[in-house]
């Protein structure tokens, strides 16, 4: 659930920025009247994200100092309180609400920064090596039902405010059709984020220590022993002899910045921050834009002849059918297949097909924009959803969960999303400023030149043909334990666990 609060704080943004624009920055007789600024646009898309990198090298660090349970609950505190605080957002005029807007979503992306590294370090120290991969994945796969929530919350609250108030379009009176009710609907948005966090508070906090936490860092084998009996309900010997073995082996003698570290572990390090740093520069750019794709293409009537409440229904709606048709189900293929396949095959059949798709969306582009071929196009769209999430978006989360020792694996987990969340700013920043055209008259809001919207998409396949290469400096943890992945224990206990489990 903390992972369904994240993508839902961290996309419903999306939905509501169309109206943000009619609200507080609305041109009557202009083409698109609800276009933001764009260094406002950039800011309120992207100060979360920034935060977000910041929570989750902060909170990663924080979760091998002070245990992930400790830290688990104030990042939870963090994200219900800034939800709130982000739909209460005041100001005597425009710039004041969206100066607050954008203050209150960076401490909310600090607090999802450290939902990253917590829960999937949580769950790769309870599960065991058979189905670990699929517990991780399950626990990411969340993160498509909150991007689906968002969506469904936006078309209700939309739909419930439409039949109330019933605004003619807006060519027919550019005023009425942004009643003073409007301003609700983006703060409902934004704040029901609270909602699934604070429900989740209690039992969040009654979950224990990860066993290996308490013996392998905090060196309490005894306690690890008597939190798992309680879990699992049967009694369990705390092996305090392996456990000193453990500590005394060669893993546990070097830190994050020792050259022990960079020969034994770099190359994996490299391999994830690369991989999540490619990979979010085109998801976070679909993700957050793709309300403009579907303008340009003509999915989504001219904003022209929509009232403002409107938009926001139809952005929700084909966002939402996006996310049932490509998002979720990718998501849930992972999981499905991650133990089966393997973490590596994933990815690299993932990034093949999104630089397969993208490219088939980017140089035919306008060939798409034709009423015949709109359909072709969204199902294109769509696929590359899906093998984002059945593929790099769902395992360079697991990964960096499984290959690195205990006492720095929730601060290399981290190191890992806050390079994926740097690609996220990337594409956040960088799709808004290129995606324009070089046409003066193509361009909307008087937006400096890009590349336009066809060679964007371009460079986002060749981003994804980057990502199949860095897949390369990744190794298979399917199958086999933290410990040994980690280099903690030696081939004979593995070679006598695997032989007693037979």
């Amino acid at each position: 659930m903390g992972f369904f609060t994240d993508a839902y704080d961290l996309f419903c943004i999306s939905m509501v920025a169309k109206l943000l624009g009619r609200l507080y920055y609305t041109r009557p007789g202009a083409e698109d009247p609800g276009a933001l600024p764009i260094n406002v646009s950039a800011a309120v898309s992207g100060l979360a994200l920034c935060g977000t990198l910041i929570g989750q090298l902060f909170f990663g660090w924080l979760g091998d100092h002070m245990g992930r349970k400790k830290v688990y609950g104030i990042t939870l505190i963090i994200m219900i309180f800034s939800s709130i605080a982000s739909g209460i957002s005041f100001g005597k005029d425009a710039k004041g609400v969206l100066t607050s807007i954008c203050f209150f979503r960076f401490w909310l992306g600090f607090g999802v920064g450290g939902e990253y590294p917590l829960s999937a370090t949580i769950m790769s120290e309870y599960a065991n090596k058979k189905t670990r991969g699929t517990f991780i994945a399950a626990v990411f796969a969340m993160q498509g039902m909150g991007i689906l929530a968002g969506g469904i919350v936006a078309l209700i609250i939309s739909t419930a405010f439409e039949k109330a108030f019933k605004p003619p379009p807006y060519k027919v009176n550019p005023v009425a059709s942004m009643p003073p009710e409007s301003d609700y609907i983006w703060r409902i948005v934004l704040m029901f984020g609270a909602v699934p966090a604070a429900l989740t508070y209690y039992w969040r906090m009654q979950m224990p220590e990860t066993a290996r936490y308490t013996a392998l860092v905090a060196k309490n084998p005894r306690q690890a022993a008597e939190d798992m009996s309680r879990i699992l309900n049967v009694p369990l010997d705390p092996e305090e002899e392996r456990f000193q073995r453990i500590v005394k082996s060669e893993g546990h003698k070097f830190g994050l910045f020792s050259g022990e570290f960079a020969r034994r572990f770099g190359i994996r390090l490299l391999g994830t921050t690369s991989c999540w740093f490619l990979l979010d520069i085109a998801f976070y750019s679909q993700n957050l834009f793709q309300k403009d794709l579907f303008f340009s293409v003509g999915w989504i009537p001219p904003a022209l002849e929509m009232s403002a409440i409107r938009e926001v229904y139809m952005i929700a709606r084909f966002s939402t059918l996006i996310a049932l048709c490509g998002t979720v189900p990718g998501y849930w293929f992972s999981v499905a297949f991650i133990d089966v396949v393997g973490r590596w095959w994933i990815q690299m059949m993932g990034f093949f097909f999104m630089t397969l798709f993208m490219f088939a969306i980017a140089f035919p582009y306008d060939h798409w924009k034709t009423e015949d071929h709109r359909i072709g196009f969204i199902i294109l769209y769509g696929l590359t959803f899906f093998f984002a999430n059945f593929g790099p978006n769902a395992t360079t989360f697991v990964v960096p969960a499984e290959i690195f020792p205990a006492r720095l694996r929730s601060t290399c987990h981290g190191i890992s999303a806050a390079s994926g969340k740097a690609g996220a700013i990337v594409g956040a920043f960088g799709f808004l400023y290129a995606s324009q055209e070089k046409d003066p008259d193509k361009r909307s809001h008087n937006y400096p030149a890009g590349i336009g919207k066809k060679n964007s998409l371009i460079v986002l396949g060749i981003i994804n043909f980057l990502g199949m290469l860095c897949t390369f400096f990744i190794p298979e943890p399917m199958g086999k334990s933290l410990e040994e992945l980690a280099g903690e224990v030696e081939i004979e206990e593995i070679e006598y666990e695997r032989i007693t489990v037979i």
